[in-house]
Formats: structure tokens, C-alpha cells, sequence
């Protein structure tokens, strides 16, 4: 399982929201690239980065990214999303240095596209299906889509993806532990690797998603608030 470590990016500032709600966020660090680094330090091999103003339509951090990828110069893979709703969008995140890219709201309602990127690059694109109530989300956790994630899950199968990446936010910086029900749901209704983020607060619900079979998963507020010690998460990575 590949555990990566998250760096949410608002106004320019490496950020912690609870629930995807900008007014609660007990986190801000102001120099994201210091905060990817010091994971790097610390044993990630791993840096998922969320463009929060991109994913809400009110701004860019492109810079911060660029700046994060520059720092870490190879030193831990990178996975970029945020806002990436087209081809020049997606083509951007890689030549500021993403190994791969996080489509959501775009890829969630337009299969067509979906399909046309995923395969333009093979391998480098995760589908980013955020769920609340068993429904997937869009438009940084804004719409309800009505359409269930298990069954949106079946329709992916022989796409070109590299993953999909599923945030229950529900749980979403409430260090509240992962439904392990909903991801188990979630992980037979899918050939591709299953991401999970969303409710990861101990070695235990990273113990449970190994069990049922997840890829990997991404650590935010439970790692910030050291609830989690990146040794003891990093001693579950198998890839």
C-alpha cells in the first residue's frame, strides 16, 4: 500500500480544512513547500497536493505547486489535483512537475473526456470520486450528483487510469476513523488501484484498508496533528 502524505493548498498557504469547509480550517502553514519537504524528510515517498482555490474556482496556487516540485526535485513521487478540468489544465499540472494527475468533476461528468485524457496519458491519470451519503460529489465538494459511487465505480472498469481516488467526506479531517464498510463497498466494486482519503486517524485504519485490499492512502489532519507518527504509517508502505 502507498502511503502519501497530503499538502492542501488555499491562498498560497499548505492548509487543513474539516469536512471540505474553507470556514473551518484549524490548520495553515505558509510556506508549502517547507511543509512537503519536511514529509519528504520524514520518510514520504509519497506527496498528494489538492488545489483548493482551483477545485473551488476562486483562485490558483500553481506557484506553491511549482515550488513543491522544485524542492523536492524527485526526491517523492508527486500527485497533483485541484480544479483540473482540461486538457491544458491537465497538461499544465505535469510540466509543473506531477507525476500524476487528479481529474474530479470533469472526469465524474464527462465520460467522453475521461476517456480521451486517460488515455493521452496512460498511467498518470487518477479519477478523483469524492463521496458523501454513498453519492459522489463535484465542484470541490459543492454538488451532489446523485449517482452512487459503487455503481460509478463499475462503469471505470477498462479505462486506462492509474487509480481512483475516493475521499469519504463525511470523514474528511474529522479524525474520526475510515468506514471500513463504504471502502470494502467500494474496493470489490473496482478493478483499478483504490485511493482512500477521508477519516485515516491510526496505524489501525491503515492496518484495515491493507486488509480489504486498498492501494494506498492519503494522510492529512490525523498526520499534521501528530494523532499519526509518519514511522508508524510508513512502516505499513509495501509499495
Amino acid at each position: 500500500m502507498r502511503i502519501m502524505a497530503a499538502v492542501d493548498l488555499r491562498g498560497g498557504a499548505a492548509v487543513q480544512l474539516v469536512g471540505g469547509r474553507p470556514e473551518v480550517e484549524p490548520i495553515r502553514l505558509a510556506d508549502p513547500a517547507a511543509v512537503a519537504r519536511h514529509w519528504v524528510d520524514a520518510g514520504f515517498r509519497h506527496i498528494h497536493v489538492v488545489d483548493l482555490d482551483a477545485a473551488l474556482g476562486t483562485g490558483s496556487n500553481s506557484p506553491s505547486i511549482q515550488a513543491i516540485a522544485r524542492e523536492l526535485d524527485g526526491a517523492a513521487s508527486l500527485q497533483v489535483g485541484g480544479g483540473i478540468r482540461g486538457d491544458d489544465a491537465v497538461a499544465r499540472a505535469l510540466a509543473l512537475g506531477a507525476d500524476r494527475v487528479v481529474v474530479g468533476t470533469r472526469g465524474v461528468e464527462d465520460r467522453p473526456w475521461l476517456e480521451a485524457i486517460a488515455g493521452a496519458h496512460g498511467g498518470r491519470v487518477v479519477l478523483a470520486a469524492d463521496v458523501a451519503g454513498g453519492v459522489v460529489l463535484t465542484r470541490g465538494w459543492t454538488r451532489a450528483t446523485g449517482r452512487d459511487a459503487v455503481a460509478f465505480l463499475r462503469e471505470l472498469d477498462g479505462l486506462p487510469l492509474a487509480g481512483v481516488l475516493v475521499t469519504d467526506v463525511d470523514r474528511e479531517g474529522r479524525q474520526a476513523g475510515i468506514d471500513v464498510a463504504l471502502f470494502r463497498r467500494l474496493r470489490d466494486a473496482t478493478t483499478h488501484p483504490l485511493i482512500v482519503a477521508g477519516g485515516v486517524s491510526s496505524a489501525v485504519d491503515l492496518e484495515e484498508l491493507d486488509r480489504i485490499g486498498a492501494a494506498g492512502a492519503v494522510l492529512g489532519m490525523a498526520l499534521y496533528t501528530g494523532r499519526i507518527e509518519p514511522a508508524e504509517a510508513l512502516a505499513l508502505e509495501t509499495t
